[in-house]
């Protein structure tokens, strides 16, 4: 069993930071890819970034130069540092582990709200 913990959300004024966590227990060898993703009320799911056990990373393009993502694979633990946030960053977000070592499967963390206000 692997359970992913979420923590760093909350309000922020637009223009802020906050940082989320995301850190895996359980029986886990590696994971190969961590994520965040977030849900806005009445839209889909959607990828922020996401960054390989090498580093490579991917990002949403309206994230981009303002969101970084890291990871320390020693503590199973990836991060996002979100920059100049707006209004429309908003939502709940949701950490990922995909590819999780035994056994390669992908697991979802219970999501932390974001709030940006103008």
């Amino acid at each position: 069993q692997v359970q992913l913990v979420e923590s760093g959300g909350g309000l922020a004024q637009a223009g802020g930071s906050l940082r989320l966590s995301c850190a895996a227990s359980g029986r886990i060898f590696s994971i190969n890819v961590m994520g965040w993703y977030r849900q806005a009320p009445g839209t889909r799911r959607e990828l922020v970034a996401r960054i390989s056990s090498g580093g490579s990373t991917t990002y949403l393009n309206s994230v981009k130069d303002r969101f970084t993502i890291s990871r320390d694979n020693a503590k199973n633990t990836v991060y996002l540092q979100m920059n100049s946030l707006k209004p429309e960053d908003t939502a709940v977000y949701y950490c990922k582990a995909e590819g999780v070592v035994p056994g390669w499967g992908d697991y979802w963390g219970q999501g932390t709200q974001v709030t940006v206000s103008s």
